[in-house]
């Protein structure tokens, strides 16, 4: 594992610390969520921030070769957030306080940390925007279970609670690349609430975005319907195959290719885009960066995208 640094920030951007009198003019925010403590399988993600941030300076001296822009000098990076570490229900409280006021002034990407840190998120963009938000869920695994392994609550578990607790649309909801073991019941619990399930199986052998045209014209439908919601993307990293994310700590063979995610996030860049997180990196398990080097491009494109819509 590299010696990362402290003191990097995503692409070079400035630092901004939130005790500061008055935030930068920066239209982006990144914020470090440096939390694995929801995990069942091997941990690590705490040090995801990090190596997305190390990652990164491949990519901060030029342009997005298709949006011709860079996102840096609209950017600022507040670094990882000073959390609770050991107990889930004090990490998600403190979260969501410490999101509100940075969701009032920036468009912030989230870097994980394990997929807990997502409901938190949700409840702050919720209180934010008075309304549900419309959600687009990148992942292997459905994360509906009931419980989390006999406990309540987990990285399993946030997106049965978000539709429970009224965080998103149902019908507004769609998840991509799932393909992991789970039972009928949580894995059809998007689908039985009105969202949609698009499975790895569904996508193989669709790469371009020509080829994903279909899908790509069915999330826009669903997300901007009723109304126009705001839009929240979670992109967990194990929603590539393990050839191109073997950094984490549930990895699912059988995902998706990381040009089918730049597809994605390139042809969906109209949309109504108001936050982002990536989770699940969990650098002690990659090989040569490969996986951190995929979650800054996918953060990389996604800003480069909202610069380059004026959304």
């Amino acid at each position: 594992m590299p010696p990362y640094s402290s003191d990097a920030t995503f692409l070079g951007a400035a630092r901004w610390a939130l005790s500061g009198a008055s935030g930068p003019a920066a239209r982006f925010a990144v914020a470090g969520v440096a939390f694995d403590g929801a995990v069942t399988n091997r941990p690590g993600a705490r040090f995801g921030p990090a190596a997305i941030r190390a990652a990164s300076r491949m990519l901060c001296d030029a342009s997005h070769p298709l949006f011709d822009c860079s996102p840096r000098e609209a950017l600022v990076d507040v670094g990882d957030l000073a959390l609770p570490a050991t107990s889930l229900t004090e990490h998600r409280s403190a979260l969501q306080a410490a999101a509100a006021p940075l969701l009032s002034t920036h468009h912030v990407c989230w870097l994980g940390g394990d997929h807990s840190i997502t409901l938190p998120i949700l409840r702050a963009h919720r209180a934010c925007a008075g309304r549900p938000l419309a959600i687009v869920h990148l992942d292997a695994h459905c994360d509906t279970w009931a419980d989390h392994f006999g406990e309540p609550s987990g990285h399993g578990t946030w997106m049965r609670e978000a539709l429970q607790e009224g965080l998103v649309v149902p019908e507004a909801t769609v998840q991509i690349g799932i393909r992991s073991p789970a039972g009928a019941e949580a894995r059809q619990f998007v689908e039985r609430a009105g969202g949609r399930v698009v499975t790895a199986r569904e996508l193989r052998g669709r790469e371009s975005a020509q080829q994903l045209g279909e899908l790509i014209d069915e999330v826009r439908a669903r997300v901007s319907g009723r109304d126009r919601p705001p839009v929240y993307l979670t992109l967990d990293i194990d929603c590539l195959d393990p050839a191109f994310a073997p950094g984490t700590g549930t990895p699912e063979p059988g995902g998706l290719s990381s040009a089918q995610v730049l597809s994605l996030l390139e042809a969906l860049s109209d949309v109504h885009w108001v936050g982002m997180d990536c989770v699940e990196v969990a650098p002690a398990y990659d090989h040569a960066e490969i996986t951190s080097l995929a979650a800054a491009s996918f953060v990389w494109t996604y800003l480069c995208g909202r610069l380059a819509t004026r959304g």
